[in-house]
């Protein structure tokens, strides 16, 4: 007997972890990349500078979950209200760091852990979305595509 757990809640976690994973895999298939290019073009300051360094892991990240949205059928509205996730736990963490109150293993590691219930956060201004599955969205994609253009034009 086969036990399948469905539901808002599931749907909700579900989406959570995936765009875990995706952020993740951004960074890892495009940190280095980045890293190697700042070297050759003689930007060492983005590779060795905390403020630097923690925004373009940041942008890696955003890079992986907005493809992964995306590819599951997410709004963009979704995908650019979710983007801040990832830039937010570091931000918060500068003014300890510059106040000599956090090293810069400290921000990293802060600013790691905090993306994912920054993400929840941003999940729970959304939850409708988020409690539905992909298939939902994609079921809604003539809608959400309406919806995206609007936004376009409204240059919001």
């Amino acid at each position: 007997m086969k036990i399948v757990v469905r539901g808002p809640a599931w749907n909700f976690i579900q989406h959570l972890l995936e765009m875990t994973i995706a952020m993740f895999v951004g960074m890892g298939v495009l940190a280095w990349p980045a890293s190697l290019l700042f070297d050759a073009i003689g930007w060492e300051f983005m590779n060795d500078q905390l403020v630097p360094m923690s925004l373009v892991m940041a942008t890696t990240m955003v890079i992986g979950m907005s493809l992964w949205m995306r590819i599951r059928g997410c709004r963009w509205r979704l995908v650019i209200e979710m983007a801040p996730a990832m830039y937010v736990p570091f931000v918060i963490m500068y003014p300890f760091y510059f106040a000599d109150l956090a090293s810069t293993t400290a921000v990293m590691v802060v600013g790691h852990v905090l993306m994912v219930p920054a993400m929840a956060v941003a999940m729970l201004f959304r939850l409708s979305e988020y409690t539905q599955s992909h298939a939902d969205h994609k079921h809604h994609g003539a809608a959400h595509a309406k919806a995206d253009r609007e936004l376009a034009q409204s240059g919001s």
